[in-house]
């Protein structure tokens, strides 16, 4: 199976409404590893590596709308950047 790494800035009102916790949780459920981080600008940096399809999954998950997987906030946007996956373990959130 094909590897991915996802780096996806989201922005909205995703800041002090759980929604970093709810990352953690749903890449967790899908074998993930990565880190969910408020930004100094509002946003939340996502990074998520693991299986392709699994990765494609959270994306699809954060960017839904309306999000039928009781996402807390409100997304606007999601800007996804790929790269080759580094080997990460854990999802961890700051």
């Amino acid at each position: 199976m094909s590897q991915s790494r996802l780096t996806a800035f989201v922005h909205g009102t995703v800041q002090g409404v759980g929604f970093r916790w709810w990352t953690r949780s749903q890449a967790l459920s899908l074998g993930l590893a990565g880190s969910a981080r408020n930004l100094p600008d509002g946003r939340v940096c996502v990074v998520a590596e693991g299986e392709a399809k699994d990765v494609e999954c959270l994306l699809r998950w954060l960017e839904e709308q309306p999000s039928t997987t009781r996402r807390p906030g409100q997304v606007d946007k999601v800007i996804a950047q790929w790269s080759e996956p580094r080997g990460i373990s854990g999802f961890e959130t700051s």
